[in-house]
């Protein structure tokens, strides 16, 4: 993500949220080894996560990049730091079963002065516990604070840039379901289907380019999609079974995932029934998704839709989505579900999740949307009724 996409005030503005967060939980120096969470604060991307990485954020100055000496010079092409704020642990460290690089980050802590007051992302796909018992043995379990979720809810409300950009994913979204409805038929292998779709994401659409998503096309067909992440096989589409496809576009690392429901051949009446109540679930949804209003009311819109139909939900419908690498776009904050007392701010933007799974097949159709004083806004425009082929 190139960092002239965002202007230095905005930048700016995410260090100052991000720091008044550190502040109420007594953090002096923020360890982020989150790779959405690194390239929101200083637009760091690059395909370097399998190994140890952060930004390190002090009270006061710049944020500091830290990583593989390799990759030093991606940081210096997409980051809005300058040289002197990159840093980089010995290249023959890498996954070395004897020197850990963390180690390399203990002197640099110890270099500048901050060995205390230390906040890192305990409950984060990218953090270790080796790396976790580096840091312990160096300065003390009780000098390192759980940061996790700090930054990723100051991205909750997204900016007019930020919108801009899940827009544009939308439209990549969006080619990659027309794809999909086009390619779709009896005999089609679900390997070739699904490679036509990512294409059509990647290539993207004039002065549109796309990047790679960060979770692979769910494509279940029949019994397989009684299962919420099965993605696909080389087994060819039959009459008789419904399949749904959630993928997403992905500019510059913003995301807006989707999913359509699919059936090849006269769908049965539970089918039909299930469609309705998710499509009366969306509008719903839609229309309540107003600034003040709860995670739970929203939620309730979905679960009560579904009673209606006679159908019980007993999983979250809902969460918050942006910008995010594998394996999960999701943001890792609220939750669409009883309980979550989280009020909405305009700005936010959730993928709604009114999936339904039964022991023999699956429905979803899903929409990502903005929170707006109006209701909440589809960030990608595509059909949502049930698409039904014979041929």
């Amino acid at each position: 993500m190139p960092a002239t996409d965002f202007s230095s005030a905005e930048y700016a503005a995410r260090l100052r949220k991000t720091r008044a967060g550190m502040a109420l939980q007594g953090i002096e120096t923020l360890i982020v080894a989150d790779p959405s969470n690194m390239a929101w604060l200083t637009g760091y991307d690059g395909w370097s996560f399998y190994v140890p990485q952060v930004v390190i954020l002090h009270s006061s100055g710049s944020p500091l990049w830290w990583g593989r000496t390799q990759d030093k010079s991606g940081a210096a092409q997409t980051t809005w730091l300058q040289d002197s704020d990159l840093y980089d642990w010995p290249e023959e460290h890498i996954q070395h079963p004897d020197h850990h690089p963390y180690a390399a980050l203990v002197d640099l802590l110890r270099q500048r002065g901050w060995t205390s007051g230390l906040g890192v992302e305990m409950d984060n796909y990218y953090y270790s516990a080796a790396s976790h018992r580096v840091l312990e043995q160096a300065f003390g379990r009780d000098e390192i604070a759980d940061a996790t979720g700090l930054v990723n809810w100051q991205r909750a409300v997204k900016s007019e840039a930020e919108l801009a950009m899940m827009r544009k994913a939308g439209q990549l979204t969006a080619q990659m379901h027309a794809v999909l409805r086009d390619g779709f038929r009896p005999g089609v292998a679900k390997n070739q289907l699904v490679a036509d779709v990512q294409a059509a994401g990647i290539a993207g659409l004039p002065g549109l380019a796309g990047d790679y998503p960060a979770i692979a096309p769910i494509a279940p067909s029949g019994l397989e999609a009684s299962a919420a992440h099965i993605t696909w096989n080389d087994r060819q589409l039959a009459l008789g079974e419904a399949t749904y496809f959630e993928v997403s576009g992905c500019y510059h690392r913003y995301h807006c995932p989707a999913s359509r429901s699919l059936y090849l051949g006269e769908p049965p009446a539970d089918i039909r029934r299930a469609e309705t109540a998710v499509l009366t679930a969306i509008e719903d949804t839609l229309a309540t998704a107003r600034p003040g209003v709860t995670c739970e009311d929203v939620a309730a819109c979905v679960y009560e839709s579904f009673a209606k139909a006679g159908y019980v939900k007993a999983n979250r419908t809902g969460y918050p989505v942006g910008l995010s690498y594998p394996p999960d776009w999701g943001e890792r904050t609220m939750s669409l579900r009883p309980g979550d007392t989280t009020r909405l701010q305009a700005g936010m933007t959730f993928h709604l999740m009114p999936g339904l799974w039964t022991a023999d097949w699956g429905l979803a159709i899903t929409e990502t949307f903005v929170v707006t004083p109006e209701g909440g806004k589809a960030l990608a425009d595509i059909p949502r009724e049930l698409v039904v082929k014979s041929t």
